[in-house]
């Protein structure tokens, strides 16, 4: 008897309708086999990623609930401690490390689901059927093999921004006003100072710490909105470049925190960068390409090019940089053959090593 690991002789192969099996990863299986196996494995996977959607709906509402508690404590009576205040942010900080965590978990799943969505069922609303040659080995080692998609630093930021960034600015700013009106409204600085300090520490600590602390996850927020290996997420437009960066940080960042593009509200500041294709036509080829790739940290691939007017072979050299490094492109090539010929153009969609996700 064969298994299914055990090759077919000839005898048994020539039996074989060849034209309605499926000869698939070494299984012979049936078109209709294998369809309804990837209609469960999709079902499944997609029960899953929303299940752990909705435990991060949860570790959510645990915030919610004690923040709403907390500050009902604390504004109850003058008497009540401004503490609570500060004993309730730390614990929804860790609120949202346990939700970044199950949110790792969650795009585990919902990686899965795109790769099925866009190989399998894309593939066959839009014939002929051409998914992509890796898909099911992308699926299977990450079935041998699980491995979170994005790090955990992407997930803190996306999902400070998504929830939990107006709880922190609601408890900053509950404790100031608890200190401010509580015995008494109005105090004076040094009152004020005073009131904030909590035992031992200073109140002028106690402030700085809070600027720190709240500044730093403004930062994680704002610096982690261009981490976009998350494929479970729909996402606003941008890209690289100087002041560009930041605007498009930004934007970014307001898109998921509020479903707000900056962009509409302020169209006068709105900044368009794009990455460049550079074709360097020189004979001093080993020089300009690692004068790039040392500056600039781009890979350069080279090409085999023939001028048809004077038949003399030059190499072409291919790099793909962003906005702000466009410029230092045509001075580093300058530097090294002023004979060169450069042609710079856009590029609309660049994805692989130190660009978009090529699954994005």
């Amino acid at each position: 008897m064969n298994t299914p690991d055990t090759p077919l002789d000839d005898a048994a192969a020539s039996n074989i309708d060849l034209e309605h099996l499926w000869q698939f990863a070494g299984q012979g299986l049936r078109s209709s086999d294998f369809n309804t196996a990837m209609v469960h494995f999709y079902r499944g996977e997609v029960n899953r990623s929303n299940t752990w959607r909705m435990r991060l709906d949860a570790t959510t509402n645990w915030a919610v609930v004690t923040t709403g508690a907390a500050l009902s404590f604390a504004f109850s009576s003058v008497d009540n401690t401004p503490l609570v205040i500060l004993v309730d942010t730390f614990l929804v900080l860790l609120f949202l490390f346990i939700e970044a965590r199950r949110y790792r978990y969650y795009e585990l799943w919902a990686m899965r689901v795109r790769i099925l969505e866009e190989n399998f069922f894309c593939a066959l609303l839009s014939p002929p059927f051409l998914p992509h040659s890796d898909w099911a080995n992308r699926l299977t080692q990450s079935l041998k093999n699980p491995t979170f998609p994005i790090t955990l630093l992407e997930a803190l930021g996306r999902r400070y921004r998504r929830n939990y960034a107006p709880i922190f600015m609601i408890l900053a700013f509950s404790w100031i006003l608890k200190v401010w009106v509580h015995p008494t409204a109005g105090p004076s600085i040094n009152e004020f100072l005073a009131r904030s300090a909590v035992g031992p520490i200073p109140g002028w600590v106690m402030i700085l710490i809070g600027f720190l602390f709240n500044g730093a996850l403004v930062g994680l927020g704002l610096f982690t909105a261009d981490l976009r290996a998350s494929t479970g997420e729909v996402f606003e437009g941008g890209d690289d470049g100087l002041f560009a960066s930041l605007y498009h940080r930004f934007r970014r960042a307001t898109w998921e925190a509020l479903d707000v593009d900056l962009g509409t509200l302020i169209p006068h500041l709105r900044l368009e960068s794009h990455n460049h294709l550079a074709y360097i036509i020189s004979d001093q080829v080993e020089s300009v390409s690692r004068s790039l790739m040392k500056e600039l940290g781009r890979g350069v691939t080279l090409l085999q090019g023939k001028g048809m007017y004077t038949g003399e072979e030059h190499g072409v050299m291919m790099c793909v940089v962003n906005s702000r490094q466009k410029s230092r492109v045509r001075e580093l090539v300058k530097r090294q053959d002023p004979k060169a010929f450069v042609i710079m153009t856009v590029a609309e969609d660049v994805r692989g090593f130190g660009f978009r996700p090529l699954e994005a």
